[in-house]
């Protein structure tokens, strides 16, 4: 008869999981014993529990299968949570085991005692705790369903000793669903959408996640009704490849024609995003399309919801939709869109050869060039989310997978160990920030551990220059965003790492090319321009006037030569007409 932890693990292996993600304590040991136990299955050691749900968040954002992570009693499942609430908000199948202490000490104010069962109800659509063997493999397998069918995090409570138990339950043979059915509106709906596009004379659509496998589909309603095409940063790699259409992104790190086309179209059709940013939306002529009902109308008033999976909707009302005559408006847009990338997103990309420190968008772009039509990157929150989403180019088969809904810092290093995991043979590049990387920077030795191909890519400015660029716009001077320079190539050394330090922007090229083409891991320190801060598709005189009086804050303070820096490098944001 098995224990209930090796019947726990012959679920997941009917579940199709591959590892599990974590650090080793006594109340997971009966769990880990059973995995050393059963062919099929490994655990994969990680530092610290918040990169094992990082990991895990990352393999299933990956393969599209649930991925599992485990943290023990107390303070190592609430590791979890950073990674969990990543996970969840990204809609990534992540099971989480979170070990407890003995049954019969809960209540008594034990040794490391939470109460796992409360902590993770946030971040998770399942959170139940398995108190007594009879409740298995049923519970687990309720577990597992709804973070396969609802795409989210699942969280299992298990003490210990309970684990240890012998399961009274046969486990049986269990076919999980891994797949949910296409929803297609209801037929009124889909007649008052052809209705709606068919009376307004400038369309233009946003697109998010959601129309992921529906390019062709959006690409063809563009087509029809001369629309522009913008994206959130989550449609990005869905959507602006083979994009005749494209007029860039929306939203804090946006650029191109997007928010000009948005505003000045007398009907926005938004696709499948739930873009969490209002004040760039137009709050008006909005129609939305979405597969969860619960997205429409919650960001912004909208005139028409139609509840529907992307390709299915655009394949049911695309026999109806007229085709337009008149492109001026979509013209106009594109037009602008290719000024607004030449004077702007380009601009850091051109005559930098003797720019010390490095520009970083150059580094992006460069990197973009050599790296793999499949390749994986993982990027840090805060300034390399920006010259991800400016420079890399999606082409339908490379991924970029971030923290774009919870914002964590520190998510890229453990998303490529995720990602090396569930991709072997695929290129994996972290994007990594010298903040982010410091702050879980024990994580290179999980890579060198596991010998995983992970090129981190960091860009060391010494500064958190999100946290900078916030605290101008918003009338403060910076303060407590910069730090003393690490020599991070010294230390994945130390940990060995292959690695090197770039500081010309004439020897990039070459040192990019290296580290990609070497075996196994290497980490590549690029000293970049701490001044080198990104401006918004759209700048309101609120952040003008903010942005003026920190730097008379600073100048006042002794600072000019710093703020005269900061304006030489960022001129070239500025769009002329």
């Amino acid at each position: 008869m098995a224990t209930v932890a090796e019947q726990f693990i012959e679920v997941l292996r009917q579940a199709g999981v591959e590892r599990v993600y974590g650090v080793v304590g006594d109340s997971l040991n009966p769990v880990v014993d059973a995995i050393r136990r059963t062919p099929g299955i490994e655990w994969a050691h990680v530092r610290n529990e918040e990169a094992g749900a990082f990991a895990a968040a990352a393999e299933a954002q990956i393969t599209g299968r649930l991925a599992v992570c485990a943290g023990s009693c107390g303070p190592g499942n609430t590791h979890l949570i950073q990674g969990l609430y990543d996970a969840h908000r990204s809609g990534a199948p992540v099971l989480a085991l979170a070990s407890h202490i003995p049954s019969s000490e809960i209540g008594t104010g034990f040794f490391q005692e939470t109460h796992p069962e409360r902590l993770f109800t946030e971040c998770s659509g399942f959170c139940e705790m398995i108190s007594t063997a009879e409740q298995m493999p049923r519970v687990l397998r309720v577990a597992v369903q709804q973070a396969l069918g609802d795409g989210g995090v699942s969280v299992v409570v298990l003490p210990g000793d309970v684990a240890g138990e012998q399961a009274p339950n046969e486990t049986g043979h269990h076919r999980f669903v891994t797949r949910t059915g296409t929803l297609t509106p209801p037929p009124e709906q889909v007649e008052e959408l052809a209705a709606t596009l068919n009376t307004a004379q400038k369309v233009m659509l946003f697109c998010g996640a959601g129309v992921r496998d529906a390019h062709a589909e959006v690409m063809e309603l563009a087509g029809r009704t001369f629309a522009p095409v913008g994206h959130a940063l989550r449609g990005k790699e869905w959507i602006q490849y083979d994009n005749p259409y494209d007029v860039g992104m929306s939203g804090l790190l946006g650029y191109g024609a997007c928010y000009e086309a948005m505003h000045e179209a007398d009907l926005v059709v938004l696709l499948g995003t739930d873009f969490p940013y209002p004040d760039f939306l137009p709050g008006r002529k909005t129609v939305q399309i979405d597969r969860n009902p619960a997205h429409l109308g919650r960001r912004t008033p909208i005139e028409l919801g139609v509840n529907g999976d992307i390709g299915a909707t655009l394949r049911a009302v695309l026999p109806s939709v007229r085709q337009k005559s008149d492109r001026r408006y979509l013209d106009r847009m594109l037009n602008r869109h290719l000024r607004t990338l030449d004077q702007v997103v380009e601009a850091y990309t051109r005559n930098i050869e003797r720019h010390v420190p490095i520009h970083p968008e150059y580094v992006a772009d460069v990197l973009d060039e050599l790296a793999d039509d499949d390749a994986i990157f993982t990027v840090d929150t805060g300034m390399c989310n920006v010259w991800a989403a400016r420079y890399l180019t999606p082409n339908g088969r490379r991924r970029v997978i971030g923290s774009f809904w919870h914002g964590s810092m520190a998510n890229a290093l453990p998303h490529a160990i995720g990602a090396a995991f569930a991709a072997p043979g695929r290129q994996v590049v972290s994007l990594s920030g010298d903040g982010g990387l410091s702050m879980l920077l024990g994580e290179l030795l999980t890579v060198r551990m596991h010998d995983l191909p992970v090129k981190v890519v960091l860009f060391n400015n010494s500064s958190l220059g999100m946290v900078k660029l916030e605290m101008l716009v918003d009338g403060f001077p910076d303060f407590g965003t910069d730090s003393a320079p690490v020599d991070y190539a010294a230390v994945a050394a130390a940990m060995g790492i292959p690695s090197a330090t770039v500081e010309k922007p004439t020897e990039v090229q070459q040192a990019l090319a290296t580290a990609l083409a070497t075996p196994g891991p290497y980490l590549l320190n690029v000293i970049t321009d701490p001044d080198a801060l990104s401006m918004p598709p759209r700048v309101t005189q609120a952040q003008v006037k903010g942005f003026a009086l920190a730097a008379g804050k600073v100048v006042l303070n002794g600072g000019v030569g710093r703020m005269i820096n900061l304006a030489r490098t960022n001129l070239r944001h500025i769009p002329r007409p």
